[in-house]
C-alpha cells in the first residue's frame, strides 16, 4: 500500500480530515431557493486546506443537477475563461448554438444577427440569461486570488451580473493579505460583505483517531502526534507521511526530518511574505521561552503604539502565523516554527 499521506499542496490526500461543517453550510446556502449570499471567501495560512476545502464544495455541487461548476485559472483572462468554459459545457452548448452564439478561435464571442462583436462581458450576460431560462445555476471557483487588474475587471463584471439577477455564484480561496486587499477595493463593496471562512486548526481528537487508525500507533502516541501538529493541516500530512515511512521510529526520531520538510515546503514561503515589522514580532515570540508573550511586552520591545500594533496583530493572526486566543497575549501558531525561525536568525 502506498503512503496515504501526501506532501503536495492543493492535492486532495487519501487521508483527509474534512471540514464538513463549513462545506455543508456553503452547500445549503447555494442550493437554497433564495441564497443569503452568492459569494464565499476561504482564507488561511499556506497549507491550511483552502484548495482542498473548495474542491470538496465543488464535488458536492457537481452532484446537484441544478449547478454548472466552473474552475477558472487566475493567471489567465478570467472573463474569457468563463465564457469559454460556459460555451463548451455539454449541458449548455446546444442552447447557445440554438441562440446563434458562437465562440471564435481567439475566445471573442460574436452574434451573427447583431453586427460587430460586443465585448465578452456583454456576451456573458446573454449566455447567463440562457442559463437562467434553463433553471441552472453557475458556480465559479477561483483558487489563490490576488488583487490584480485581471481579477478586479472580473469581479466588477460579476457585480453587474448580480445586479441583473443572473444565476452566478462565486467561491474563492486566497491568503489573508490578498483577500483583505480585494475586500478593501472601493468599487467591490459586495466582496466586503461576503462571508469569509478563516480555516481554523484541525481538531486534535480527529487527527489522533486518523493517526491511530492509519499508522497503527497507540492511542497515547496518536494524541501526542496530533498535539505536536498544533492542528496545522500541512503539518498533519507531513508528520503522517514521515511516520508511515518510519513506522518503527518514535516522534522524537523524525522531528529533524519534519523540520526540514516544513522549512522547505511551507515556512520559508510564509516568512518571505511577512513585512519587516511582522518578522520583528515573530522573532520576539520565537525567542520567548514558550513562543508566547504579553502584548504589552511586544509593544515595548518593538516601539509600536496602541494605535499601530493592532494592524500587525490582525494581519499575523489573519495569516495564521499567530494566535490571539488569550486576552492580552500573542503566541506562535505553527508547529516548530519557533525553532526554525531561531535557526534562521543565527
Amino acid at each position: 500500500m502506498s503512503n496515504p499521506f501526501i506532501l503536495t499542496f492543493g492535492v486532495e490526500p487519501n487521508k483527509l480530515i474534512s471540514r464538513e461543517k463549513d462545506i455543508n453550510s456553503m452547500v445549503e446556502n447555494f442550493t437554497a431557493e433564495k441564497p443569503s449570499t452568492s459569494v464565499y471567501l476561504i482564507t488561511g495560512v499556506r497549507g491550511s486546506g483552502k484548495t482542498v476545502t473548495m474542491t470538496a464544495l465543488l464535488d458536492k455541487l457537481k452532484k446537484n443537477n441544478s449547478f454548472i461548476t466552473i474552475t477558472l485559472n487566475p493567471t489567465t483572462n478570467l472573463l474569457e475563461g468563463l465564457a469559454a468554459n460556459l460555451y463548451e459545457h455539454p449541458e449548455l452548448k446546444a442552447a447557445f448554438i440554438k441562440a446563434d452564439i458562437k465562440l471564435s478561435a481567439v475566445l471573442d464571442i460574436s452574434i451573427k444577427a447583431e453586427g460587430p462583436a460586443p465585448n465578452v462581458e456583454v456576451q456573458l450576460k446573454k449566455m447567463l440569461s440562457i442559463v437562467k431560462k434553463l433553471n441552472k445555476r453557475v458556480l465559479i471557483a477561483i483558487d489563490e486570488v490576488t488583487n490584480d487588474n485581471n481579477f478586479r475587471v472580473f469581479t466588477s463584471a460579476y457585480q453587474m451580473f448580480l445586479i441583473e439577477k443572473l444565476p452566478v455564484y462565486l467561491v474563492m480561496t486566497g491568503l489573508y493579505k490578498n483577500i483583505n486587499a480585494l475586500q478593501n477595493e472601493e468599487n467591490l463593496t459586495f466582496l466586503y460583505r461576503a462571508p469569509k471562512y478563516q480555516l481554523e486548526p484541525l481538531g486534535i481528537m480527529q487527527m489522533a483517531h486518523y493517526f491511530e487508525d492509519t499508522l497503527g500507533v497507540t492511542e497515547e502516541e496518536a494524541k501526542t502526534m496530533a498535539i505536536f501538529t498544533k492542528g496545522y493541516s500541512y503539518a498533519f500530512q507531513v508528520l503522517g507521511y514521515l511516520k508511515y515511512e518510519n513506522k518503527e521510529k518514535k516522534l522524537e526520531a523524525i522531528v529533524r526530518q519534519f523540520d526540514e520538510y516544513m522549512e522547505e515546503y511551507s515556512y520559508e514561503k510564509i516568512w518571505s511574505e511577512l513585512s519587516n515589522r511582522e518578522r520583528e514580532i515573530v522573532s520576539l515570540l520565537a525567542h520567548s521561552e514558550s513562543g508566547k508573550m504579553k502584548v504589552k511586552e511586544i509593544k515595548e520591545q518593538t516601539g509600536l503604539t496602541d494605535q499601530s500594533f493592532p494592524t500587525y496583530k490582525k494581519r499575523l493572526a489573519g495569516s495564521g502565523v499567530i494566535l490571539v486566543n488569550t486576552y492580552g497575549y500573542c503566541e506562535l501558531a505553527l508547529p516548530r516554527f519557533k525553532e526554525i525561525v531561531i535557526n534562521w536568525l543565527y
